[in-house]
């Protein structure tokens, strides 16, 4: 009887059990179909020797399917430089008006987030921390079952953890996010992150944040297209070696003739992955099997991630065949000793004649496509011996995946098509890429936002700040041009040589070194914040309205080569100056001068002359002794 009860119960719990899994599985179906998504905290990887590694797991992916060539792109440009700063950066505008924050483009993460002006534990970063009070189109999101609430049950929370052992959490707000003003896409309402505890690297970066690209419903990218305002595509370009900056464009671009594109599967893992097939070094495959790029999560890419890491079989096989071509270089300990970093010296320092040293690396997609890269895309520089580079690959650890960093994809332009499951590369020069991308015109104006049930009237939002100023030939004439630059030098013990800066900022912006001048400066450590100033040059009053133009563009677009013995730079600001109007007296003084002068002179030599007509007088006539002379009265006592 008890064995009777027991097989009942037990048949009981079976047919309830296989119930729940039919109902979740109805339920899970549902949901995707109709882009509900759970929040999940993410997962952390094992991968400890990715320092630079960013990977949140965020929830199910659903894709979209907006296919419309019509819609407008966030077109936007990408700052710092990958291996000095170990991230690129991009400006994004939260709040009415706008507050200004440089956040890290990360395709690994999915949480946009900035520091919140209510932070406990946050650090000293580029910009400063976002004020809910002060933003009239700001709303927390409030506590819902589809999201983890904070203590009180008021607002909904978030909390990222990542590989490099740093996180950031915080509370999930609603506002209105602009794109700059050189972007066609108008401001936005999204969600993102106001951190209130960040930790590890996000404490201590110079960076304000992170902004989000991977897939996952809290995406910007995802918030975009769900509000079907973009395409479900976004392309990034990385400046090469010694160069930065970049352009990124969130939307759908025409993508180029000749760029090559690998399957990307949005159901394997949250990551952005490709199907990477084979490897080959100088025109040779190396023995590998295919799978060996399969494994785990596959090969994926991250732009949160500075180097490339490969399994181990794949890692020495690589490193092998390119030592092979190299052997005639001297192999010298690395920049840092407590890492075993492989370098060789005598390669020059020129970044165009490496292609002459090095060998060329093709990566062989599923597709039967191939993408070349260029030493710099598998190079860094020694910081302290010229002339000397390291590989910036790297094994994974004992990691299976293939990790695909910034480093791999340098001066190539990289399509996300998200709506074909594909991704795309297209070598080119990404720092000149941005004036492909400029817009004409005037930027779109802000959309009126309707009122909400607690809001009688909401402001519009305000466009951001524009970067470059808008004035026409013969409108001003500008006088001073004067800018902040951020100078992170490579050896804390060195201060830079501010000459040789000087003489080198001349060059690039090619006017004459004594145009350039250093008004003061700041440090901090191995900071240093130096504010310059471009004068006209000495025969002319004021600078020329191409000449300037051409200045601020370089500056603003970061143009500037810097050489890594200076360190790496960042404009913070800058600004022109209108020549200033002369009075009558200051643009006479040189006339009145000369005739005061001359007046003097001549007056001086009338004087003489009198002078001297006068002393002949006074002598008179000679006369000879013993001539007659007429006789003079005597005059009396």
């Amino acid at each position: 009887m008890a064995y009777s009860s027991s097989s009942s119960s037990s048949i009981m719990i079976s047919y309830s059990l296989i119930l729940l899994n039919l109902y979740a599985i109805v339920s899970s179906t549902s949901d995707f179909n109709n882009r509900h998504h759970p929040t999940i905290l993410p997962l952390l990887l094992s991968t400890p020797n990715i320092s630079a590694h960013r990977m949140p797991f965020d929830g199910h992916y659903s894709r979209r399917h907006l296919q419309n060539s019509e819609l407008p792109n966030a077109r936007m440009r990408l700052f710092d430089d990958l291996l000095s700063n170990g991230y690129y950066t991009t400006r994004l505008f939260i709040g009415t008006p706008p507050q200004e924050f440089a956040l890290i483009v990360d395709t690994g993460s999915t949480v946009t987030y900035v520091p919140c002006s209510s932070c406990e534990q946050c650090g000293k970063h580029q910009d400063p921390r976002f004020q809910p009070d002060l933003s009239s189109t700001y709303r927390p999101v409030k506590c819902n079952p589809s999201c983890n609430c904070d203590d009180e049950g008021k607002q909904c929370t978030y909390e990222r953890r990542y590989a490099e052992m740093s996180s950031s959490s915080g509370v999930i707000a609603e506002d209105v996010v602009s794109f700059g003003n050189e972007s066609e896409l108008k401001p936005q309402r999204a969600v993102f992150g106001c951190e209130n505890v960040e930790t590890g690297d996000l404490y201590s970066q110079r960076a304000d944040g992170i902004m989000g690209l991977g897939r996952g419903r809290l995406s910007v990218v995802d918030q975009l297209v769900d509000k079907g305002v973009i395409g479900d595509s976004f392309s990034l370009c990385y400046g090469g070696m010694d160069v930065g900056g970049g352009a990124m464009v969130l939307g759908q671009i025409s993508p180029p003739p000749n760029m090559v594109f690998s399957h990307s599967n949005p159901y394997r893992s949250p990551y952005y992955n490709i199907e990477l097939k084979e490897l080959h070094v100088a025109g040779k495959p190396l023995k590998l099997k295919p799978k060996v790029f399969d494994e785990k999560h596959g090969t994926v890419l991250d732009s949160g991630t500075t180097y490339a890491y490969f399994p181990e079989a794949a890692f020495h096989a690589l490193k092998d065949a390119i030592m092979k071509e190299i052997h005639h270089l001297k192999q010298i300990p690395g920049p840092d000793p407590n890492y075993h970093d492989i370098c060789f010296s005598g390669a020059g320092r020129e970044v165009s004649h490496l292609s002459k040293v090095f060998p060329e690396v093709n990566m062989v997609f599923g597709s039967g496509q191939k993408l070349s890269l260029s030493p710099e895309n598998y190079l860094f520089r020694h910081t302290k011996v010229s002339g000397a580079y390291c590989l910036g690959i790297f094994q994974n650890g004992n990691d299976l995946t293939t990790l695909l960093g910034g480093i791999v994809v340098r001066n190539t332009l990289v399509t996300y098509d998200r709506e074909n499951d594909k991704i795309g590369f297209w070598k080119t020069n990404c720092s000149e890429l941005w004036k492909s991308l400029q817009v004409p015109g005037v930027p779109a104006s802000a959309p009126v936002l309707s009122p909400s049930s607690n809001r009688s009237q909401e402001m519009p939002p305000a466009q951001a700040p524009s970067s470059m100023p808008f004035f026409h030939p013969g409108e001003i004439r500008i006088g001073i041009i004067s800018f902040d630059m951020l100078i992170s030098a490579n050896n804390s013990n060195t201060k830079p040589n501010f000459t040789e800066v000087a003489e080198f900022i001349a060059h690039e912006l090619e006017v004459d070194n004594l145009q350039v001048h250093m008004l003061n400066f700041t440090s901090t450590g191995n900071n240093y914040l130096v504010k310059w100033a471009i004068l006209p040059a000495e025969s002319a009053d004021y600078i020329s309205n191409t000449t300037a133009m051409k200045i601020i563009q370089q500056l603003s677009e970061h143009r500037l080569h810097f050489p890594e013995r200076f360190g790496s730079y960042e404009l913070v600001k800058w600004k022109f100056e209108p020549q200033k109007n002369r009075t009558w007296w200051q643009q006479h003084f040189v006339a009145v001068t000369v005739g005061v002068v001359v007046t003097l002179v001549v007056s001086l030599l009338s004087i003489g002359l009198w002078l001297v007509w006068r002393r002949q007088k006074a002598l008179g006539t000679y006369v000879p002794v013993g001539a007659v002379g007429p006789e003079q009265e005597l005059q009396p006592l």
